[in-house]
């Protein structure tokens, strides 16, 4: 008799840990999907008809990760006195104009069964400081090569080929 206990027990201890484990890997499975970008619960490449008549301003660039894996942003001008860069899909579901902060402007918005694409992409060109130009030629660059949209709300997500996520919030439009 006194053999089985102690092997009770073990058992019972081992199921204990067991099952403290099993909800750990839950709660962490559960927070990850919180932190995934783009969230658990966003519409990957939306329907350009959801994108209608909107207009984002572009919040957080998160440069690909380096070689220890840090995603680290890059600075962007905010606010309106700082000529903010935005995007605005017109009403139509054609095109897209907007503003890099520098120069406007726009695209067509071409859309098949895997989503939408742009597609003749021109701005004006007035000359900026350099690093206004700098980020301008880098932000027409992930305009014309992004990977993917993702929308989560008032949050639209581009992500590039290169890994690059522009985060964009979703700000009123003029003509609603």
């Amino acid at each position: 008799m006194s053999l089985k206990t102690p092997l009770f027990t073990i058992n019972r201890v081992s199921s204990k840990s067991l099952l403290v484990a099993l909800s750990w890997v839950g709660v962490g499975l559960l927070s990850a999907c919180a932190n995934v970008i783009p969230p658990c619960g966003a519409k990957i490449s939306p329907p350009s008809s959801e994108l209608r008549n909107t207009k984002w301003e572009l919040s957080r660039w998160n440069l690909a990760p380096n070689s220890n894996g840090e995603v680290r942003a890059r600075p962007i001008p905010q606010g309106e006195a700082s000529n903010p860069i935005q995007i605005t899909f017109d009403a139509n579901g054609q095109r897209i104009s907007g503003s890099t902060g520098c120069n406007r402007f726009t695209a067509e918005l071409d859309e098949d069964a895997r989503g939408f694409s742009l597609s003749k992409i021109t701005s004006t060109k007035m000359a900026c400081s350099p690093q206004r130009m700098e980020l301008e030629n880098d932000f027409l660059y992930e305009l014309n090569d992004y990977r993917s949209i993702v929308r989560n709300g008032d949050q639209l997500l581009m992500i590039g080929t290169d890994r690059e996520v522009l985060s964009f919030v979703q700000r009123p439009t003029a003509n609603k």
